[in-house]
Formats: C-alpha cells, sequence, structure tokens
C-alpha cells in the first residue's frame, strides 16, 4: 500500500517520527568521541553483514591491535583472517570480502587511506567506494555519516527499509540504493548528520521491538498513525 503523499508532506511524517521515537526510546546519540576514522568504519562495515554492532566492534578493534595497521590486515592469508572473524556470523565470507576491499584500495591509493574523500562532494566519495568489493549504499553511507567525516548521509539497514516500506514512504519492493534515494531529498533540511544517525539508530530500535519482520505490534507502534500498514491493521 503506497500513500499518496508528496515530498512536503512526507518531510514532515519523518519529523514526527524522529519525535515520536524520541519520546518513546528516548535519545540515541553517537558521542563524538565514538566516531571513527573512515577506514575503520569501511572495515567495521564489510565484516559486519548481519552480526551484532558490538560483535562488529570487537573485531574490527582486535584486527588492528593485532596487525598494527590495515596494510599488515590485507597481507595475512584469508583462512588466518577467517580464523580472527569467527564471531562474525559469516567468518569465511567476511574474511574474503575484507581482504579484497583492503587490497583493493591499496591498489588505487598504495595504502587503506581514505582521506583523499574529504575532498570530494559526498554522491561522489559513495560512488568512489562502491566500486570497492563488498561495498554496497548501506557501508557507503556510514562511512560518510558515522565516521570522523560527519556528513549528511541516510544509513539504511534491513530495519530502516522495512519501516520505510511499510509506512508507504518507498515502494513496497524497494531495495537499500532506492530507499536511499527515495528518502535523501525528504530528509528534513534543518537536520545534520547527527541528526540522520539518531534517526537510523531509532529506527534500528523500532524495528527490533514493534516493527519485527514478522509479527509486527502495530498496537504498540508509537509511529502508527503516520503508517500505511499500521492504520490498516
Amino acid at each position: 500500500m503506497q500513500l499518496p503523499l508528496d515530498p512536503d508532506q512526507r518531510t514532515d511524517i519523518l519529523r514526527r517520527m524522529q519525535a515520536s521515537l524520541i519520546e518513546r526510546f528516548g535519545r540515541i546519540v553517537r558521542p563524538p568521541a565514538k566516531r571513527r576514522a573512515p577506514e575503520w568504519v569501511l572495515v567495521h562495515g564489510v565484516i559486519g553483514a548481519r552480526a551484532k554492532t558490538r560483535v562488529s566492534n570487537e573485531s574490527t578493534d582486535g584486527l588492528l591491535a593485532e596487525f598494527g595497521s590495515w596494510e599488515a590486515v590485507a597481507a595475512q592469508p584469508v583462512d588466518l583472517l577467517e580464523a580472527r572473524l569467527q564471531r562474525q556470523t559469516f567468518p569465511g565470507q567476511s574474511a574474503h570480502r575484507l581482504k579484497d576491499c583492503l587490497q583493493a584500495i591499496i591498489a588505487k591509493r598504495g595504502a587503506v587511506d581514505l582521506s583523499h574523500l574529504a575532498a570530494m562532494e559526498t554522491p561522489e566519495a559513495m560512488q568512489w567506494l562502491e566500486q570497492l568489493p563488498g561495498v554496497a549504499r548501506k557501508i557507503s553511507a556510514g562511512v560518510m555519516n558515522a565516521s570522523l567525516f560527519d556528513r549528511r548521509a541516510m544509513v539504511i539497514d534491513g530495519h530502516h527499509r522495512r519501516i520505510m516500506q511499510r509506512m508507504g514512504i518507498v515502494p513496497a519492493k524497494a531495495d537499500t540504493a532506492r530507499t536511499y534515494d527515495a528518502l535523501m531529498p525528504i530528509v528534513p533540511g534543518e537536520w545534520n548528520a547527527a541528526d540522520m544517525d539518531e534517526h537510523h539508530l531509532l529506527l534500528k530500535k523500532l524495528g527490533q521491538t514493534h516493527c519485527r519482520p514478522r509479527a509486527p505490534d502495530c498496537g504498540g507502534c508509537p509511529v502508527r498513525q503516520d503508517c500505511a500498514t499500521g492504520r490498516g491493521g
């Protein structure tokens, strides 16, 4: 079911959602000290498929602590990386993608160094990242938004995409890239990078509690009044 909304109305829905989710869950703000180097955020994304954030944090920190640099990580054999990533949901896949990604950056840049992206506009920087093995829209947006780059880019995971689909804000079968392209033009103009990061984290919380993949709790949902699925349930 698709709501017949113009961009202004959808922008107002996002504003109302933010207020309602903060009222329900409280503020979820990433402290400045928690912003990492873009290379760290990239590695975290590449190895983090379907893994808990805490586990991927520990794995990413562990790799850098053990080997000392991302160049040294790239030089390790895949089977050794897989052994170090056993806590990830897909350790073998994560190891292959990580090595391929880091080696591709070294081939392009001479080192695992993403500092050149600071001079690019956000869409151009994301396009550069998405040429790397294992990097799609969620990871490229994460590097731009959640790292020291601190850019206005909406990170969209499975929870976020599912909620936007159920609300009727994006098409029912929109993938991550299409969801991103639909949302970015309607994000409230006053939101900065931190607001967009908090929006993502709040929607993740909503997806884990009420708007679950199966058996969603529409009756208790704090944004039901603006949701096509919730109002129809």
